[in-house]
Parts: C-alpha cells; structure tokens; sequence
C-alpha cells in the first residue's frame, strides 16, 4: 500500500490589480496545489507554483512534468529517486505536504509561537507603477501601520523615482519608516554604483538584486562600492547553497541573502542558504515568490521558528480576487495567524487535473 496518494489541483489566481514588474506586469498566477492522502486518513497539501520569468521551472510543460512526477509518487516511487534538481517548485510542494501530513494534517508544519497568536513582523510592498502612484502607495502603506516599505524600482526614469523617494523621505523621516528598493536587476553593470549612490541620500536599508544575475565579477564590484547594503534574490536561484554558495557568496559579500522557497527548492535548501548565510555573516528575509496562501502558510510557518527580527516580506495574501480562505491576516505591518479561522481547500471538480490512481 502506498503511504501517499496524490492529486494535484490547478486554480489561475487573479491579481486584484496589474502587478508590475521589471520583467513585465502579471495579472494572473496558476498555482498548481497538491492533495496527499493517508491509508490513515490524514490530509496533506503542498503548493507547486513557479514564477513566469523568474523560476527555473515555469516552463510551457510544467504541468505535464507536474502530472509525471505526481504518477510516478502514486506509483510508489519514493521522492528522493525523483531528480528534482530543476523542479524547485515541485520540491517545495512535496516536502510542505510530507510535513503537514507527519505532523497531523492541520496546516500546522512547524510550532511556534506564531501560531499561538505572536505575528510576523512585515514590510510593506510598493509595486511599479507611475512615481505618482507609488508615492501614494507607499503613504497608504505607512498609514496602514507599515514601518518599512519596500519600493519596486526600474521601470521609470531614475531622476523620477528619486523625486518620488525624496517626497516620500519629507513626510516620513529615516527614524520613523525604514526604505527597501528591489530593482530586480533593472540596472546596468556600469551604471548601478552611481545610481545607488543617488539613492542614498534617502537613507535606505538595502537594495534588492540592482543588476541582473550571472554577473558575479560586477555583483562583487558594486557591493564593494555601493553606500548601499546590497541583497541577493534572483542570484541565488538555481545554485546548490552548499556547493555554489560556498563560492559565490564570500566572493560577492553581499550583507544580505532574499530566500524564496518555491524558487530555491523547498525548505531544507532554504535551510541551507540560512546556515551558508551565517557561515559568512551575513543577514535574511524570506520573501513570498507570489504563492497562494498554502505556499504562503508553510514559508510563514518556517520563518518563524527562527526568530529573525528584520522585517518579512510575507504580505501577499491579499493580492488576489481568488485566494484561498486562510487563518492568515495581514493587518498593521504584521501577519497574524488567525486560529479560529479556517481553511477552504480547492473542491471544485474544474480545478482537479489529476485524480488519485
């Protein structure tokens, strides 16, 4: 008898706003979620969403090689046969739902007090849009109850987003709102140290990935000169931490590492880039790769056992017109986990691609 059956579910989450990005602007996500059952009767899920333009696995046959990896499980094969190396997505699934099944089937992966009722410290996200609109964004956010913002910059003119962060730096001073910029990797090589020498005198924690991956003599050049604390996000997917970690990250000496599991192959790899980080002294965040609540759920159920004080970037429940329903609250800069309420798990027979076999 095999000790899980699977079904895999596909529900095409719809932004409740255009979502822009340096990689262009997204108004839907499928999120392809995972059902597994017991002989016992408990209940796993797991969430396998990749990210258009940004995860190694969102490709056109992603699902069908989803649907493969799902036949050969009920087939009885166990995971650790499966070459996952490049199914980072499928990884996190998987190992999220053996979780929540060895722990009772209560969405409850991992106890800590934030399931007791201790919420996560958050930052506030700034998507792209026109400075204008940012702007007005960013103030929404602080009166929100955000104490740190995270702007998305690199769409616009770089003199227009500086105006933009000076207007937000006059009504808001450095002691009271903390600034992140994500600049996915909008900058040119030869032109990020003088922009982010511009930007500094804003008083800004870190900039997120300010040019484009794959770029390791550059990275190391402009971490060395920036005034900026430079953080790695896209330069770590697809890197094994313990092997390519071990190379690049003392190399580039970034401060800080931006881990998304579902891009960086699960928890345990997460894991790994957090003992690396520590191994080189230097700090992190998780951040949501745009999951549904499921995903959402088990990275905030992770994060939070390790009692890191810096802001999460975990506040993306909300985007969506079709989310699942979830304990989880995002209210006044933190995420709250809601005990009382409960959870609505995809039923719907249009949603099942996969039944069990």
């Amino acid at each position: 008898m095999k000790p899980i059956s699977y079904q895999v579910y596909k529900r095409t989450l719809q932004f409740s706003f255009d979502a822009k990005t340096s990689r262009g602007s997204l108004q839907t996500h499928d999120a392809y979620i995972l059902k597994g059952s017991t002989i016992n009767g408990l209940i796993g899920w797991g969430e396998a969403s990749p990210l258009k333009g940004l995860s190694i696995d969102a490709e056109p046959n992603f699902e069908s090689k989803l649907i493969d990896i799902v036949n050969q499980l009920n087939q009885g094969t166990d995971p650790r046969e499966l070459d996952l190396e490049k199914l980072p997505a499928i990884q996190f699934a998987i190992e999220t739902l053996k979780s929540d099944i060895a722990n009772g089937g209560k969405m409850e992966l991992f106890a800590s007090p934030f399931l007791n009722g201790k919420p996560i410290y958050m930052n506030g996200l700034v998507w792209m849009n026109t400075p204008e609109n940012m702007l007005q964004e960013a103030i929404k956010k602080v009166e929100a109850g955000y104490d740190c913002i995270k702007f998305k910059i690199g769409a616009y003119q770089h003199d227009e987003e500086c105006k933009m962060l000076e207007q937000f730096r006059k009504l808001f001073d450095a002691n009271k709102v903390e600034i992140r910029l994500d600049a996915n990797g909008a900058f040119a090589a030869d032109e990020a140290v003088i922009k982010l020498k511009d930007l500094n005198q804003f008083t800004i924690h870190s900039i997120e990935q300010p040019i484009a991956p794959k770029q390791i003599e550059a990275m190391q050049e402009i971490c060395a000169k920036s005034p900026i604390p430079v953080a790695l996000d896209e330069e770590l997917i697809g890197l094994n931490p313990l092997t390519d970690g071990k190379k690049i990250l003392p190399k580039i000496g970034a401060k800080y590492l931006i881990l998304k599991p579902t891009l960086l192959g699960g928890l345990s790899a997460t894991e790994a880039w957090i003992a690396k980080a520590n191994e080189y002294n230097m700090h992190w965040w998780t951040t949501s790769a745009l999951e549904s609540n499921i995903g959402l759920n088990a990275i905030a159920q992770f994060t939070a056992t390790k009692n890191n004080k810096l802001p999460q970037g975990l506040g993306t429940g909300a985007l969506y017109l079709n989310n699942f329903d979830t304990p989880l609250l995002a209210e006044k800069g933190f995420l709250h986990y809601i005990a009382a309420k409960k959870w609505a798990f995809p039923n719907a027979s249009e949603e099942l691609i996969l039944n069990l076999s």
